[in-house]
């Protein structure tokens, strides 16, 4: 529950949603239609589901076009339902910035500019140089090397590290363990086949918007930016190597790598445990299913799967003969089989004879 109570004409407006029935009835917080009770509003996805709303307790509720039941309820008509529930819910339980500025437990390094608003929380330590913008929070644990610059209104969770030199935009979140600006991955091997490491000497830049998840890594360069640009968001346990550059809007979900010096353009999916190989390109709206290994170029808006991945429609195909192998050998068997009988007897070419 919230502290703010408004109208459901003021959320409509939220969403440039259509009010049929009561708009001035107060909502006070959102939950999902089996658990939501007086004050909150809840939602729904699909016209056919629309009996449900008979057995909630909301008080309102966001449905998409085409619902006409609900049970005397003000209801909010969106075309995304669920585009609809993200902005309202995260206004409902949106909460001001808690100014409660440097804990005195925390380590502050030398020539730091902090802005006048920051909650840096005990045990969190800051390098030498840093500088931190307003309404920043960076929480217990949390590490931020020399020279490392944070924009506004960004939180850094706890036990994140974050090396030296790296640039942190606006409205960041990073989750609890991440490390930003590791060394990249880099070696040369000597006439003794021994792997002599190669300086790592680059930086990471996380633009505004983005939300990385826990546990990830985000290699630096080598030379130059690793890059995360606006609007991407990253889940967790997943791998950057140095030189990426992650496009505008990217979705990357759980346990990716990317190898170093992987390009990917705007609005990229990859789904889980899929994989790019190092130095290849995906350009503008290419996905890749989850388990999807790439392999090489890939041209705007490809849809792929497997490993290496091809085209989703002929890897789904592919998926399919794979289940019926076992019958497919035991075909093949039976009629190599039935060859060889023909040929010891000589039928098959009697019957050839006979052609």
């Amino acid at each position: 529950m919230t502290e703010k109570e408004v109208s459901v004409d003021f959320l409509a407006s939220m969403v440039e949603g259509e009010v049929e029935g009561d708009g001035a009835v107060r909502i006070r917080g959102f939950a999902p239609l089996d658990s939501a009770g007086p004050g909150e509003i809840s939602f729904l996805t699909r016209v056919k589901d629309e009996e449900l709303l008979d057995t909630s307790d909301g008080i309102a509720f966001i449905v998409p076009p085409g619902v006409k039941k609900y049970n005397n309820k003000p209801v909010i008509r969106v075309k995304d339902p669920y585009l609809a529930v993200a902005i309202i819910h995260s206004y409902l339980i949106e909460k001001p910035f808690s100014n409660r500025g440097v804990h005195p437990r925390a380590f502050v390094g030398e020539d730091c500019r902090l802005g006048k608003k920051i909650f840096i929380a005990p045990l969190a330590v800051l390098g030498d140089g840093v500088t931190v913008g307003e309404r920043v929070t960076i929480e217990s644990g949390a590490v931020i090397g020399d020279d490392v610059t944070i924009g506004d209104d960004t939180t850094i969770k706890a036990n994140v590290s974050i090396g030296h030199g790296c640039t942190i935009g606006n409205r960041v979140t990073i989750h609890s363990g991440t490390v930003v600006g590791s060394d990249g991955y880099g070696y040369s091997a000597n006439e003794r086949g021994e792997h002599l490491k190669r300086p790592q000497v680059g930086t990471v830049r996380i633009d505004d918007d983005v939300e990385i998840g826990a546990n990830c890594a985000i290699d630096r360069a080598a030379y130059g930016t690793t890059w995360i640009k606006s609007g991407a968001k990253i889940d967790n346990l997943v791998q950057v190597a140095h030189n990426v550059i992650v496009g505008e809007n990217n979705l990357i979900v759980a346990q990716v790598g990317l190898a170093g010096s992987t390009t990917l353009g705007r609005n990229v999916v990859l789904g889980g445990q899929s994989a790019v190989a190092g130095h290849v390109v995906l350009e503008d709206q290419v996905m890749v299913a989850a388990r999807g290994g790439v392999n090489k170029n890939q041209p705007k808006g490809a849809v792929l799967g497997g490993a290496p991945a091809i085209p989703v429609r002929q890897w789904a195909k592919s998926c399919a003969v794979f289940a019926k192998l076992p019958e497919l050998q035991k075909s093949v068997r039976d009629n190599s089989k039935a060859i060889t009988r023909l040929e010891s007897t000589g039928e098959g070419k009697d019957s050839e004879q006979k052609d």
